[in-house]
């Protein structure tokens, strides 16, 4: 293994903080995004996640045809996919952030969630190396090949060859942009922070950066995750290096050495997310810590949970699979994040619905 580089830290650290200040700047949280479409028929988070997914599916391909990064694509996993993120979705209904929103809203003061956080990672760590394990290599045991593929993805059912691969992305992406531009996205009102068409464009810039600073850096271009990072950045702290000797991922991600550490470049970047998110809130002097309610609290350990295990056997969450894994086009990562919705949806039902209908 090797050692650091200042490019290796820097990238990490400023890709962190930059996306942590963008999330809370824009208060965007896609368990809102997904909860509102439901909930109060508010569609304009939803739109700023789909502009983030237009711009990384046309950048990160871009930068693969170039051969500037080599895009690895998501399995097709149909029970895991499926199981993991219809459960992931339950989860972050009931502690009220998703993987990404978790992590930005401690540098807000939420003491929530950094329980959720430590819930994550306890799930992730459960799922990945410990008693729900069997669970995790059953539902990862049932692989399925599209198009005489393992790791299929849209173009893969028309064919193959360069032409049929940007026939389809252009198809995608026209459809999504017309349903983008329903919402008025030049006309969004002002608001304190960034309007959800900015945080859109931003995320999605950032989503393309960080899929070429992981490939320069760590040598892998996994892009935004929030799964994985969580447990290596909680192992490394933990046992000293980012990936357990027995952990299903041990061979993927890249490790270097500091020290007697053993470390990832994604460990460096999601420590920094707070500390972006910090930064804004401080400037928007919206920074204040929050204790909430004890019965708050236990639903938040419990989707926390939920959320670790889901994300680990759906082979990520709404950032790793909603986008990063989406902008590959990737079958397994769009049923993903179409369970991971459902599941939201359902949660939001019993949650708020349902109660509010029987009242």
């Amino acid at each position: 293994m090797e050692g650091i580089t200042f490019g290796f830290v820097a990238s990490g650290l400023l890709l962190g903080l930059a996306i942590g200040f963008v999330l809370q700047r824009g208060r965007f949280c896609m368990n809102t995004a997904f909860r509102d479409t439901i909930f109060i028929q508010d569609f304009t988070l939803f739109r700023g996640f789909l502009i983030a997914l237009v711009i990384m599916i046309v950048g990160s391909n871009i930068l693969n045809d170039m051969g500037v990064i080599s895009l690895a694509v998501q399995p097709f996993w149909p029970l895991a996919n499926i199981i993991g993120g219809y459960v992931f979705g339950l989860g972050i209904v009931m502690v009220g952030g998703c993987g990404s929103g978790v992590w930005y809203k401690i540098g807000e003061g939420q003491f929530n969630s950094v329980i959720a956080v430590l819930g994550f990672f306890l799930g992730i760590h459960m799922t990945a190396t410990g008693i729900l394990k069997p669970v995790y290599t059953l539902l990862r045991s049932v692989m399925v090949p599209i198009g005489g593929s393992y790791q299929p993805t849209l173009f893969n059912v028309v064919g193959d060859g360069m032409t049929i691969k940007w026939v389809v992305i252009a198809v995608v992406v026209i459809g999504i942009g017309i349903y983008i531009l329903k919402g008025e996205p030049f006309s969004a009102p002002k608001q304190k922070g960034l309007e959800w068409p900015k945080v859109g464009v931003l995320l999605g810039i950032l989503g393309v950066t960080a899929f070429w600073a992981s490939s320069v850096w760590e040598g892998f271009p996994r892009g935004l995750s929030f799964t994985t990072p969580t447990g290596e950045l909680f192992y490394t702290a933990l046992l000293g290096r980012a990936m357990p000797m027995h952990h299903p991922l041990v061979n993927v991600f890249p490790m270097y050495d500091v020290g007697s550490f053993k470390i990832t470049w994604a460990s460096i970047f999601i420590l920094a997310v707070p500390f972006g998110a910090y930064i804004s809130a401080k400037i928007l002097k919206e920074f204040k810590w929050k204790s909430p309610p004890v019965d708050e609290l236990l639903s938040v350990i419990g989707g926390s949970l939920m959320m670790g295990f889901g994300a680990t056997v759906a082979g990520g969450c709404n950032i790793g699979q909603g986008l990063t894994g989406a902008s590959t086009l990737s079958i397994g990562s769009l049923v993903a994040i179409i369970f991971i919705i459902l599941g939201n949806w359902t949660m939001v039902y019993l949650k708020f619905i349902k109660p509010m209908d029987d009242m």
